[in-house]
């Protein structure tokens, strides 16, 4: 109990210098409590308990009814003011001046990793308090562009902003593989990337209108796609069938994974310059943002059939080109944001399509510019990453899970 993190965390007065293990158990377990703002539902077990257990849990739940938890009784998020609190940053046991590049939430633990121009990437436990540091790899003279989990969580795959290379670390190994050279890919830089949701696949945007599909496992080129025009972003469906690609011309492309035969192709309302792409985790949304600052949100069904989808809603909050989106796991949320423009970046409601006027607080001024975004698997805690170096991190009130 010296030690510094526990005596400031766990220790209730100063004669405790020691606990036994199931104290050291229960203090741990209300601290996380503390910092998830309940019991998550996972943690929940279905056991038979003894009357005492039950008595005891009656006063805890009498206890929460009093003091007020902030665990949401309302199944469906509603509109409006969006409850939440400013955490510790993700990094703060790592802090950089570098440029944060990607900021990615663990699919699996309560872990987030944040990378950057520093030529590292970071991994960091999630307690909402002070997010210890779990560990640092640092790729010499690789500044990251991107740094993406796979969807089993067990690697992390990383590009450059100037090299062909691509990092994979495998996490259980403690490995660093580099991919020199993938055979039939023509090209000088690899930078934008997308993995599928069922971690079979990895969809690389290459230059020349190219995408290029290849096999997460063995990392071999399956096939390519083009595009008229240049690829400025792709995104694959929930279920991992179709592949969206927005090309720079502002229009849409829908491919099927299997045959790679182009579905649908349509001009997205409005757009004359396409930068960014989105699709819901519940299959039901597409959202497009554009050049010009315009985010439309489709129907996804109407995107796959019509020649001429119309947008739900044109969500035109931010006046400079939206270069990130993000849909939260339960697809009530949609973030956008311009790293063009300081504090330029909101949180949309969905299906309302209204924008939750509480964030970010204009006040402050401590977002800066949002280069990544990103929401943990259950929609507990939201982050972004900025210029500054800074991994800000949220805690979102209505979602009880990470």
């Amino acid at each position: 109990m010296k030690n510094n993190r526990f005596r400031k965390d766990m220790m209730k007065n100063a004669s405790e210098s020691k606990l036994s293990k199931e104290r050291l158990q229960q203090r741990l377990k209300e601290e996380f409590q503390h910092a998830m703002g309940g019991v998550p539902t996972w943690a929940e077990t279905s056991k038979r308990k003894t009357s005492s257990e039950d008595e005891s849990e009656e006063d805890e739940d009498d206890l929460l009814h009093r003091t007020g938890n902030f665990l949401s009784t309302s199944s469906s998020l509603p509109r409006g003011i969006l409850k939440m609190k400013n955490c510790q940053h993700a990094n703060a046991e790592r802090p950089t001046t570098a440029q944060i590049s990607s900021v990615q939430f663990h699919p699996c633990a309560q872990v987030v990793m944040v990378a950057g121009l520093d030529n590292a990437f970071s991994l960091f436990q999630v307690d909402g308090k002070t997010n210890p540091k779990i560990q640092s790899i640092y790729l010499e003279k690789f500044p990251i562009f991107k740094a993406c989990f796979s969807a089993n969580g067990e690697q992390v795959l990383a590009t450059s902003t100037h090299s062909k290379v691509l990092y994979v670390y495998d996490m259980l190994a403690g490995k660093l593989i580099p991919v020199h050279q993938v055979r039939g890919l023509k090209e000088r830089i690899v930078r934008s990337f997308e993995v599928s949701p069922d971690g079979s696949f990895l969809l690389i945007n290459g230059i020349a209108g190219y995408s290029h599909l290849l096999s997460m496992k063995t990392k071999e080129l399956i096939g390519s796609m083009k595009i008229n025009g240049t690829v400025s972003a792709s995104t694959f469906t929930s279920d991992s069938k179709k592949i969206y690609t927005y090309s720079g011309d502002g229009e849409v492309y829908v491919w099927d994974v299997n045959s790679r035969r182009c579905l649908n192709r349509f001009v997205d309302e409005g757009s004359l310059r396409g930068l960014s792409i989105a699709t819901s985790r519940n299959g039901q949304y597409v959202a497009c943002g554009s050049g010009c600052g315009v985010v439309n949100i489709y129907n996804q069904d109407s995107c796959l059939q019509e020649t001429n989808p119309k947008p739900i809603k044109a969500v035109m909050n931010l006046v400079t080109g939206v270069t990130s989106l993000a849909f939260n796991p339960a697809s009530e949320i949609l973030a956008v944001a311009s790293e063009k423009m300081k504090e330029a970046v909101r949180l949309v409601h969905l299906p309302s399509c209204t924008v939750f006027s509480n964030f970010p607080v204009v006040k402050k001024k401590n977002i800066s510019h949002v280069h990544s975004m990103d929401f943990s698997p259950r929609g507990g805690y939201f982050a972004l990453g900025n210029e500054k170096g800074k991994a800000l991190m949220y805690r979102l009130h209505h979602y009880s899970d990470f």
